[in-house]
């Protein structure tokens, strides 16, 4: 009887022995991130160039979007502090099938009435000067017949106050004033490209220009100009004067400085302002409010950017991948002992796919952290405001992450379909 106890605990200790534990409790989730990382850190020099591809193709991705961001900022900037606070106003002209002409006229104190508006911070009127057939503009009195014939740089008209509203710099000089307008004073402000032209390049000296034989006297020489760069290459005289020299009828345009976010309030009172008989007669050119331009050039710059980003990215998980491929081919055997020791296909596929991902985040890590140091780098140097989203930085890392998986994906797909048997026999 004790002996028939003694062999039937013999016989149940050696059934346990022999009955396979569930293959859940053999290998878990703490065995399988081991077993993942553990062949990333016996290849260092592999790491490096596998997670290469991964570095390069994050830090593209954010410093190109941190890139656009910035330079989005400074174009739209730019565009507010020029494009945005300038209104023109000129009148129509005849549609077709009518008579030819303009419908309108602008005042002559048109800069006045704009002064009333709210958001007018300046305005000034601007003419195109009609000289004449054979008029020419020199800096000597007399012409030399044998001289090369030069194209006459064009005559503008304007008020006083055109400095402030094309927010230009005198180079040299001054710009004349409301009473050298009011009196009709021969005075004239030269381009700087036309300055250099008539080899005018001071005006202590009181220099003349001659236009048609007639002496004006040369007071400034205008430097650069956010906007209406075509002063550059124009003589300028005080509207009175060319009035009274060359019958000038009524101002071509009327251009206003105005605040940031007043152009549609502009586009709507102006026209009232100056003809409140014909508001329709006035034709306005005012910027939309929320600087449109700027937010179009900012989503052209991203696409741009994203597509480069996306490229590199590209590259990086095809690197992932070939070398995924290349550690599934070395580890044959490995695998094979796994699979004869209970490993299951679905482990297998995991533990490689775990190690693609683990070098996916590696790459997003780091590339996300280089991307963020250009940015700020480059516009440390370029003295821009650095615009970095934290959601881009860490995206980067998810998009690593998630390029890992995908890179990884045939890699571990492959190594789960090898058969126990042949991958010893490879191994061994």
């Amino acid at each position: 009887m004790r002996w028939r106890k003694k062999k039937r605990a013999t016989a149940i200790e050696i059934d346990n022995l022999v009955r396979p534990v569930a293959r859940g409790d053999r290998f878990s989730a703490s065995d399988l991130v081991s077993e993942a990382t553990s062949d990333i850190g016996s290849r260092p020099g592999r790491l490096v160039m596998t997670i290469l591809g991964t570095v390069l193709g994050i830090g593209s991705l954010v410093a190109t979007w941190g890139f656009a961001q910035t330079a989005a900022g400074q174009i739209s900037s730019q565009f507010n502090q020029a494009a945005s606070t300038q209104v023109s106003i000129e009148p129509e002209t005849a549609s077709f099938g009518e008579s030819s002409g303009a419908l309108g006229r602008i005042p002559w104190d048109a800069p006045e009435r704009l002064g009333r508006l709210a958001g007018v911070e300046g305005a000034a009127l601007l003419s195109d000067v009609q000289l004449g057939d054979g008029v020419t503009i020199t800096s000597v009195p007399l012409n030399d017949p044998s001289a090369p014939a030069t194209a006459v740089p064009p005559v503008q008209a304007t008020s006083a106050d055109l400095l402030e509203v094309v927010g230009g710099e005198m180079k040299t000089g001054r710009m004349f004033d409301a009473g050298h307008d009011e009196r009709g004073d021969r005075v004239a402000v030269l381009g700087t490209r036309v300055a250099d032209k008539l080899n005018i390049a001071r005006v202590d000296s009181q220099p003349s220009i001659f236009i048609g034989g007639t002496a004006y006297a040369v007071i400034g020489i205008l430097g650069d100009v956010q906007t209406n760069g075509d002063l550059r290459d124009a003589v300028i005289i005080p509207t009175g004067t060319a009035r009274h020299d060359f019958g000038l009828v009524a101002p071509d345009q009327v251009i206003a400085h105005i605040a940031v976010g007043a152009g549609p309030q502009i586009a709507d009172q102006a026209p009232l302002a100056l003809a409140s008989d014909k508001p329709d007669s006035l034709k306005v050119r005012a910027p939309k409010a929320g600087s449109t331009l700027g937010a179009a050039v900012q989503g052209d710059v991203n696409v741009v950017f994203l597509i480069v980003g996306a490229v590199s990215l590209l590259a990086g998980g095809l690197g992932i991948a070939n070398v995924t491929l290349l550690s599934v081919t070395e580890r044959t055997g490995e695998i094979g002992l796994r699979r004869a020791l209970g490993a299951t296909r679905r482990q297998i596929a995991a533990q490689f796919t775990v190690e693609s991902i683990v070098i996916g985040v590696l790459g997003g890590l780091i590339g996300a952290a280089l991307g963020v140091l250009a940015v700020v780098g480059v516009a440390a140097i370029q003295q821009w405001t650095a615009v970095v989203d934290p959601v881009v930085a860490i995206a980067g890392v998810v998009v690593g992450a998630l390029v890992g998986w995908i890179s990884g994906w045939y890699p571990a797909r492959r190594a789960s379909l090898i058969e126990p048997i042949t991958a010893l026999r490879a191994g061994g």
